[in-house]
Formats: C-alpha cells, structure tokens, sequence
C-alpha cells in the first residue's frame, strides 16, 4: 500500500503535462490573437478555436521529399496580418504545451490534379 501511495502522484504528473501538437487544418478565420481552424480529416473535421502566442512564427511552408512534411520556409510579412489569410488557408499549426499556436507554416501539401488534355 505505501508503495502505491508513492507511486499514483508520480503518474499522475507523468499523465497530467501537456503535450505540444503539430496538426494540418484550414485556417477560417483570423481575429487578433485568435484562429478558427477546421482540424481533422474532412469527414469529422472539428471546428476550434486557438489562442496565438505574441511571437508567433507565421512561414512558407516547404515540402521536404524526405520526410514528407511541410517545414518551415521564408517568414510571411506581416504574419497573420497578410492579406493571405483573408481567405481561408491551409497550413500546419504547431501548438507548445499550454496549446497555444506558436508556429504556422503555410502551405497546399495537397496532390496536384492531373489535366485531361481530351
């Protein structure tokens, strides 16, 4: 028993911190500090909205062949007050341990449609 009683607040704390996440989303809607992304695949796909750190890091994204994932390229002038996201946009969000979007990097990511030149 005392065993226990030592143990269950270390995995408490193990299982209570908070994780950063990186995702793919649509970006819907800028307003200030926050951001309304569509998050998941387009079947359920949620609605949420995100708070944005003072410094939040708004690039280009670049598709690494190798790893096949968009990294950060050329900063974006003006972050989130470009005119670019006067639109919706896709990017990946990248979130620190409180959940709040420290990095967006944006980019299509999708496949190119081929032409039927018919």
């Amino acid at each position: 028993m005392r065993k226990f009683l030592i143990a269950a607040p270390i995995i408490l704390i193990c299982f209570g911190v908070a994780i950063g996440e990186e995702f793919r989303g649509l970006i819907k809607k800028v307003d200030g500090d926050k951001i309304t992304v569509m998050k998941g695949k387009k079947g359920d796909a949620k609605e949420v909205t995100l708070t944005v750190v003072e410094n939040v890091k708004v690039v280009k994204g670049k598709f690494n062949k190798e790893t096949k994932k968009l990294e950060a390229g050329d900063p974006i002038e003006n972050g989130l007050k470009n005119e670019l996201f006067a639109k919706e946009q896709r990017a990946t969000i990248v979130t620190n341990d409180d959940g709040k979007v420290t990095e967006i990097r944006v980019g299509a990511g999708g496949r190119k449609k081929k032409r039927n030149n018919n």
